[in-house]
């Protein structure tokens, strides 16, 4: 659970809305320079060859290294092999203080912000000046960067006009031009009079002992050949086999970092240039590369981290994801930001460090769409949060929650009550539009839905399923919510699987998928509801197992299988389950879909993607051609309709703050197709999005996609039967 200190720093970072501003401007026109830069190219085919060259690398770390060591050295370099932060600090000073160093300049390093370089050069009285623009801003301001790729992304013109203004001691206007120029002018003079440079790398090339540095400033060649020392300070991490190997890196590096075909300046060295001394003699620079390690080895060699081996630092990551757009990276505490940032931290810095920022993590997967580089962020912030919870433990409340959630016949005793508990709030509506006291603000910008007078476990003892000589047999598994908040989801998939001439079986002791657990970190009871349900699913006797939760669907094909690998017995029963699971669309897309039909009545509709149906399993063009079948649908595209509604399970109430301006986001793009009714396939974001809509458009309904189906086929039904 986050600290208040860190739910401060989100609360101010909500409330700033030029940051905010800045923030969502960038991610609106990153999105579209993204994908028009990468027209005409294959993004599938590039990133798998960065995994394969950055995998390849990664797996032959020493024999890397080696090779990059002895092919730098030929060429005239002194590479040093630092095991810590430390180690490469101390050989920096012991440099400086060998050759007399007064003053150094630096451009884009973060590693050098990882290890606080600065602060221990400066502490010894030596000079250091960024020189790119936007580090030498934050520089100037005190702060570090908020952005792996634009560290000043969150200062406004103004605020940098201010800056310049209090350190330079003249007034400086907040025109960008004139800014820039003044910078020029500033930085060109420290360029000259440095005895040395700093500067890091977005590739070392073991074959040739090159690095590459990709700059849109001229002033990484600068800090690189003007000063008579250099020093490369460089993670293992960005170490490739082979000179050919960079060109995927560099097809995809600028797309994905800023949407641009090519920085201005793609920087190769290898070995020393000339230096000119100001007695006017000429002579080879002394040229220094440091390999850091500082816990990267300990991340490659945990199984569940080696793939960020994989990052090529674009930042894309950043970019697309719904949390860092409204709060950006101050808020994320260390020098990484971001998921990717997350994960650095807690292996390059410290897990405590890490312990807040997770939690920021929605699960939406849009991080993993964008990577280049093939890593599963979201999967690997799970892990984090889990083993957390095991180190850990989590809260009382929360540990208490999970514990009912995973006993089975309490909790649904429990919900039962609930039903007849609620009357008070629901007035005789299916909604709670409001709570009293500390709980109002579950109410405050939505209202929850009513647990159902009869839940579904109940209903399906009474539904009549007419189907002569079925073709097989089908598990239909509910979860939370269909089976005690959305009854009718349930109907609507055994009447569509009903008219493809397939029984649906209802196993009685079935539970919650333990998706809630998995999310908060708690491994213990996520296993617990693993294996009731595949016990009482019994994957073997039936020849699909639907769901109409893609949730639930991705714990049963692939949240199963993790939790159970230790168990032989157990993981062989998950990995049936595993095969014969699919979700209600994708299951009766399989099926052949229904026939072409429904009441004719004219309704305009819209659709909303499940992070985890379409990202997760890939289905998203299914439930559109199901609805375009149904007669009287006319679909209207929202704008951004993959993008995450805000749900995202307890995530709505541990952070109801960012929850909320994440649906208020979803909410503004639906009212603008001008649609009737929003289609869902996920009862979590139908929860949800109606919750919203409910307050601030209730003309507008929110259903399922196995409720329309229901809603518009009941005619045909009546036509087929007479």
């Amino acid at each position: 659970m986050a600290d208040k200190q860190f739910k401060k720093k989100i609360s101010e970072a909500l409330g700033n809305d030029v940051l905010r501003g800045a923030l969502g401007r960038f991610g609106d026109a990153y999105t579209i320079a993204r994908a028009k830069a990468y027209e005409g190219y294959d993004f599938q085919s590039i990133s798998d060859n960065i995994a394969e060259v950055k995998s390849y690398a990664a797996s032959h770390l020493e024999e890397m290294i080696d090779q990059f060591e002895q092919s730098a050295t030929a060429r005239g370099a002194k590479v040093f092999r630092a095991s810590t932060g430390e180690d490469a600090k101390q050989y920096i000073l012991d440099l400086a203080k060998g050759q007399d160093v007064k003053k150094i300049v630096k451009s884009k390093s973060m590693v050098s912000e990882e290890i606080l370089l600065n602060k221990r050069l400066m502490s010894e009285g030596i000079d250091v000046q960024e020189t790119d623009l936007g580090e030498w801003i934050v520089q100037l301001a005190g702060q570090h960067p908020s952005h792996m790729v634009l560290p000043a992304i969150h200062m406004t013109k103004e605020e940098v006009a201010n800056v310049f203004s209090g350190h330079l001691h003249k007034l400086n206007q907040p025109v960008i031009a004139e800014l820039v120029k003044t910078a020029r002018e500033e930085l060109r003079k420290s360029f000259l009079e440095a005895d040395m440079g700093i500067s890091g790398a977005n590739m070392a090339i073991a074959e040739t002992g090159t690095l590459i540095m990709l700059t849109n400033e001229g002033n990484g060649r600068l800090t690189s050949t003007l000063p008579p020392i250099h020093v490369y300070l460089v993670g293992i991490e960005k170490l490739v086999p082979k000179f050919e190997d960079a060109t995927h890196i560099l097809q995809a590096l600028p797309r994905s970092a800023t949407g641009q075909q090519i920085t201005s300046y793609v920087s190769m060295v290898t070995g020393p240039t000339p230096a000119y001394y100001p007695d006017g003699t000429v002579k080879d620079k002394e040229f220094h590369i440091i390999l850091m390690d500082n816990g990267r080895r300990k991340m490659y060699n945990d199984e569940k981290f080696k793939k960020t081996f994989q990052c090529i630092r674009c930042a894309s990551c950043l970019n697309v994801c719904p949390a860092f757009q409204l709060v950006g990276g101050h808020v994320y505490g260390h020098i990484y930001t971001g998921g990717i940032g997350t994960i650095l931290t807690n292996f390059l810095n410290s897990e405590k460090d890490a312990q807040n920022p997770q939690n920021l993590c929605l699960q939406c997967g849009k991080c993993s769409e964008v990577c280049p580089g093939k890593l599963d962020i979201p999967q690997m912030i799970l892990e984090m949060r889990n083993r957390m919870g095991e180190k850990e433990g989590l809260t009382f409340t929360q540990k208490f929650a999970l514990d009912v959630v995973s006993n089975r016949r309490l909790f649904h005793s429990l919900l039962r009550m609930a039903s007849v508990a609620q009357k008070p709030f629901t007035k005789g509506q299916p909604v709670i539009r409001h709570l009293p006291m500390f709980l109002s603000g579950l109410t405050e910008k939505k209202s929850l839905p009513a647990v159902a007078k009869v839940p579904f476990r109940d209903v399906f003892k009474t539904v009549k399923q007419d189907v002569k000589n079925p073709k097989g047999k089908i598990a239909l598994y509910a979860g939370c919510l269909i089976d005690f908040v959305y009854p009718k989801i349930g109907e609507g998939v055994i009447v569509a699987l009903n008219e493809k001439g397939y029984e649906v079986v209802f196993p009685e002791g079935q539970s919650c998928c333990g998706a809630p657990a998995t999310y908060m970190g708690d491994r213990s009871n996520a296993r617990k509801c693993a294996i009731m349900n595949i016990e009482a699913l019994e994957a073997e006797k039936v020849d699909y197992v639907v769901s109409a939760c893609p949730t639930c669907t991705h714990a049963l094909k692939e949240s199963f299988k993790e939790l159970l690998h230790d168990d032989p017995g157990l993981a062989a029963r998950a990995e049936e389950l595993s095969h014969k699971a699919l979700d209600f669309s994708k299951l009766l897309s399989d099926l052949g879909g229904l026939t072409p039909g429904g009441d004719g009545v004219p309704l305009k509709v819209t659709y909303h993607d499940s992070c985890h149906l379409k990202r997760s399993m890939g289905v998203f063009a299914e439930p559109r051609k199901i609805l375009t079948d149904t007669s009287g649908v006319q679909l209207i595209e929202m704008k951004e309709s993959d993008r995450c509604c805000g749900f995202a399970g307890s995530y709505s109430i541990k952070f109801p703050e960012l929850s909320g301006p994440i649906l208020e986001r979803k909410l503004n793009n639906i009212e603008e197709t001008g649609a009737d009714v929003v289609v869902v396939d996920c009862p979590g974001c139908l929860m949800q999005i109606s919750g919203g809509l409910d307050k601030q458009n209730p003309d507008i309904k929110v259903i399922h996609t196995a409720e329309l189906l229901l809603e518009k086929r009941k005619k045909l039904q009546k036509n087929t039967k007479k």
